[in-house]
């Protein structure tokens, strides 16, 4: 491990005296050019100087861990007389015989000091492989002009290092609540990555780890906890940051494994949401990877790949229910106890990581205090289906879900159906994890439905009346945005609308499913293998899912029997006989719309499902509006017959009799 030197007075005090030692070093040369006699062994001392200060100082602790020879040390501590002492250009100047020399360079340091040798001014020697000093332009090497890189000049001077050409590329690590320690699962993995960094003073190059998953902040808790575990500080670079430039690239290296080496930073290179296709961007996060040898943890959602150094790879999994409730009871304190359990229906709905918990506790405690328990359990359930909304709006349609069970005309026995599903997402928590049936598998532990039924008889409506009554999102899923041409990308679009709903609890409807569901063929050609590779995805996919799926379907035959066995509930929506469009037309009008003498008897003869009831009302109920009367049978049979024009039937006197 590195020295402190910030601040240390010992450092100045050992600088001072190098920096004495060179001045007289100068002034003797100018001198001996003039044949005038040295006051003393100046060489002898500054070799006494510079073997003191090795052990002592910021100076000594560079130049012994970049392996530079005495002669080096000399150009280095060369260098940093002309950053500091004002005057000294002038001795430089004197020492050259040449005004326009007024500063060191590498023919003045083959002339001063007697332990020279060309090989230190190689590209590859250390003054100029860690980029110590910075070599300008000449024609001629040895008037070359050498000047102190300005970090390497504040680390000396005893300050924090910091490399000024990499700051602007790294992020910040977000605040981490130092009172919440980590969850075991997440703790167990941090204690790997510091057992792999342990024999970090013998090792030559470490491992490279990768974090694979999508909690970023977990990730970035897990890694920080493992640097301090050794006693090092991390940083994080998102991969777009890095130079894709070769060259460039080779010297963000160079100069990251130079500020490892002063510092003890792991590097933390952030690929999370990351398009890997690039090629360019791809290319220099392989070639970082390939060429660091410092400590290296890779975050990203998919596993990378590097072809010429194995990687070390962790997977950070979700927080289990009981560490999410361990969190949920860190951060509220007593307001926990007041909550009587409902902690419990928390977890199993919502899969929120650390952060989302505790931003959800924050937003808890600042707001007024509720009446009673009831009311801040009501809170809470909100804030946390705020927080664990998915963002899915180029994938998904989120319907604001009004139905009730008033508005969904259905026999009783499909009623009974759906609210045993709500029971089953209701205590899936209990019966899961209290219980113990998660550690039958882990496979099937969601609700999967099937509602199927021919246009306009209530699926839709009935997803919505589920929604209301658990309280949470429901996302139609845009089967034209998931599906895709190319391959592979339809399967990318539907793990993104998976994972970030099972993380916001949300429900997922795929209306018209056969377009999705539909049956695998026999491979004839690379369209039909895709196809059915799809398909396949979706049947795992499905069965891992975790909350809950509905599907509908117009054709219930089209879809693939592999589905109908996975699926929890099938409940099929009959088409509404004549009593149940009775009862829709009594309930299709707001109370706030004004009728008169609607017959519901003679209405309910159109043979017509519930959705195009509700276009023929909502038809009739502008025509009113627009004539500024109320909806009367006049305007319905308008609407009707506009209604089954678009149908392509024919309204028959029979349906319309006694109407008018």
């Amino acid at each position: 491990m590195n020295p402190e030197f910030v601040q240390d007075k010992a450092n100045i005090y050992y600088l001072e005296a190098a920096m004495s030692a060179i001045e007289q070093t100068v002034i003797d040369y100018s001198d001996r050019q003039q044949d005038v006699e040295p006051s003393s062994d100046i060489q002898s001392q500054l070799v006494d100087v510079t073997t003191t200060i090795s052990h002592c100082s910021a100076f000594g602790y560079l130049c012994t861990k970049f392996g530079l020879s005495l002669f080096e040390c000399h150009i280095l501590l060369l260098c940093l007389a002309q950053a500091l002492l004002p005057y000294f250009a002038q001795l430089c100047a004197q020492a050259e015989g040449d005004e326009r020399l007024a500063y060191p360079t590498f023919g003045l340091a083959m002339r001063l000091f007697p332990d020279s040798h060309w090989s230190a001014f190689l590209p590859t020697a250390p003054l100029q492989h860690w980029q110590l000093v910075q070599v300008g332009a000449s024609q001629e090497l040895i008037k070359c002009r050498l000047q102190i890189d300005n970090s390497i000049l504040l680390y000396l001077l005893g300050q924090p290092y910091q490399d000024e050409r990499l700051i602007h590329l790294m992020q910040p690590l977000p605040k981490i609540d130092s009172n919440l320690p980590l969850q075991p699962s997440h703790q167990n993995i941090a204690q790997k990555l510091a057992a792999i960094w342990s024999p970090v003073e013998t090792a030559s190059t470490l491992p490279a780890v990768q974090l694979c998953g999508a909690e970023v902040r977990d990730k970035y808790a897990i890694a920080n906890t493992a640097c301090q575990l050794v006693k090092r500080s991390l940083k994080i670079i998102p991969a777009r940051n890095l130079p894709t430039d070769p060259t460039e690239l080779n010297n963000f290296i160079r100069r990251w494994e130079r500020q490892v080496a002063l510092t003890n930073h792991v590097l933390l290179l952030d690929c999370q949401q990351l398009n890997l296709a690039e090629p360019s961007l791809n290319t220099a996060i392989l070639q970082l990877i390939e060429n660091i040898h410092s400590p290296l943890i890779i975050s990203t959602e998919d596993r990378l790949h590097s072809p010429r150094r194995p990687l070390m790879n962790f997977d950070v999994v979700k927080l289990t229910p009981e560490e999410q409730q361990n969190i949920w009871h860190t951060c509220l304190g007593n307001t926990a106890t007041e909550l009587n359990g409902h902690l419990k229906a928390l977890v199993s709905q919502f899969n929120l990581n650390t952060h989302a918990i505790q931003s959800a506790c924050l937003q808890i405690k600042n707001q007024p205090i509720p009446s009673n328990n009831s009311l801040l359990s009501h809170d809470l359930w909100d804030i946390c289906r705020t927080m664990a909304r998915p963002q899915l709006e180029d994938l998904a349609q989120h319907i604001n879900a009004t139905a009730n069970w008033n508005d969904l005309i259905l026999p009783e026995l499909q009623k009974k159906i759906l609210r045993d599903l709500i029971a089953q997402v209701r205590q899936r928590g209990k019966v899961y994890w209290e219980w113990g049936f998660a550690s039958k598998g882990s496979r099937g532990l969601g609700v999967s439905a099937l509602f199927a039924g021919a246009p306009g008889t209530g699926k839709t409506m009935a997803a919505e009346v589920i929604a209301k009554e658990l309280r949470l999102d429901l996302y139609r899923i845009d089967l034209s945005a998931v599906i895709s041409k190319y391959i592979g990308e339809t399967e990318k679009n539907l793990r993104r609308i998976f994972d970030a709903a099972e993380a916001g609890g949300a429900i997922l409807l795929f209306d018209e499913a056969d377009a999705l569901f539909g049956k695998r063929s026999d491979v004839k050609d690379s369209h039909d293998r895709h196809a059915n590779v799809e398909v396949s995805y979706l049947l795992q996919r499905m069965e891992a899912y975790q909350g809950l799926a509905i599907l509908t379907t117009n054709i219930k035959h089209s879809l693939d029997q592999a589905f109908m066995r996975r699926l929890r509930f099938v409940i099929s929506f009959p088409f509404p006989d004549f009593k149940s469009r009775v009862e829709i037309w009594r309930c299709i009008f707001p109370p706030q719309i004004s009728t008169h003498n609607l017959e519901f008897d003679k209405l309910a003869q159109l043979n017509l499902a519930g959705g195009n009831i509700r276009n023929i009302a909502l038809n009739a109920t502008f025509n009113a509006a627009d004539a500024g009367e109320s909806v009367m049978m006049k305007h319905l049979l308008n609407a009707a017959q506009s209604e089954y024009l678009k149908l392509e039937k024919t309204l028959t006197d029979s349906e319309i009799k006694g109407w008018l």
